[in-house]
């Protein structure tokens, strides 16, 4: 019975008490050794053990209760993206007038700005749109926000003008490692590979290379979509890694690509995305010879 009126296990206090349990009763269980568990203030797991990501967040709403919705990464996953570092934490977002804090794994954001919520795996849950930036906004270092980020807008489940105009009309706080990535994924970057790509072609001092564009012949038909594009020396340049290359069908394709590359005469280079970081000097050279390279064949063959 008291299970059947739990969510997933866990129930707030007030609702065992008015069961018929006494308050005594309801924590004297939440002891060391009891069969029952103190997750938040008023809220009781049913069972003694570690409590499950939905049982966290099952708890995070009814501590918080009314109006509540989830945001952050715990949103984050269950509308499905997968680049996240982990954590325990439960952001929820609640009207301003509302006076509820923050507590154990629970982090309480009071907003103006309460958006209308979207139903995940049974919970209230805040769009997405506003969920991938309240997440971009607490993470303290620029790659997992790329990772977020990049991840929303190349798998087409968030619009890179929605999240600006998300970023620009809400809190400031925060914003500016969101804003870079943005601006960075404006410029044509897809992953985190390729942000990084990017400002290794800065530092080469090259010309400057277009992202992620369909290259076609002279008859019109596509070569190829190279991750950067410097159209002066026909030079294309692939972020390429290990793993991709792990199956059978993917290798095949791009030896494909590379074929066409060649046939059209333009000078293709390939770097694994750990080298971006681990000798980012050393891509920087065989960029800068690449195009030299392709400069100096092209002159020639005019």
């Amino acid at each position: 019975m008291i299970y059947r009126r739990s969510n997933r296990g866990v129930i707030r206090a007030a609702t065992l008490i008015e069961m018929g349990m006494t308050s005594r009763a309801v924590y004297g269980r939440c002891q060391a050794g009891g069969p029952w568990r103190r997750l938040l203030p008023g809220v009781i797991l049913l069972s003694p053990g570690r409590p499950s990501a939905e049982q966290r967040i099952a708890a995070a709403l009814l501590y918080a209760r009314h109006d509540a919705m989830v945001t952050g990464q715990a949103a984050c996953e269950l509308h499905g993206l997968r680049q996240q570092s982990r954590t325990e934490k439960v952001h929820l977002l609640i009207d301003e007038s509302r006076k509820r804090v923050s507590s154990g794994f629970v982090v309480v954001e009071r907003t103006i700005r309460l958006p209308r919520p979207q139903t995940r795996c049974g919970f209230p849950v805040a769009p997405l749109v506003r969920a991938v930036l309240d997440t971009a906004r607490r993470l303290r270092t620029p790659d997992p926000a790329r990772a977020l980020l990049a991840e929303a807008v190349q798998r087409s489940r968030c619009r890179l003008p929605d999240l600006e105009h998300e970023l620009a009309e809400g809190s400031q706080r925060g914003s500016a490692v969101p804003r870079r990535v943005l601006a960075e994924i404006g410029l044509g970057a897809r992953s985190v590979a390729e942000i990084d790509a990017m400002q290794v072609w800065e530092q080469s001092g090259l010309p400057n290379a277009q992202w992620n564009v369909p290259v076609h012949d002279a008859s019109g038909a596509l070569i190829g979509v190279p991750d950067a594009w410097c159209a002066e020396a026909s030079l294309a340049w692939e972020i390429d890694s290990y793993e991709f290359h792990l199956n059978p069908q993917d290798y095949a394709r791009t030896l494909r690509r590379n074929t066409r590359y060649a046939m059209a005469g333009i000078h293709v280079v390939q770097t694994l995305p750990s080298r971006l970081r681990s000798v980012p000097e050393e891509v920087v050279t065989e960029l800068r010879q690449a195009y030299k390279a392709a400069t100096t064949r092209s002159a020639g063959a005019g």
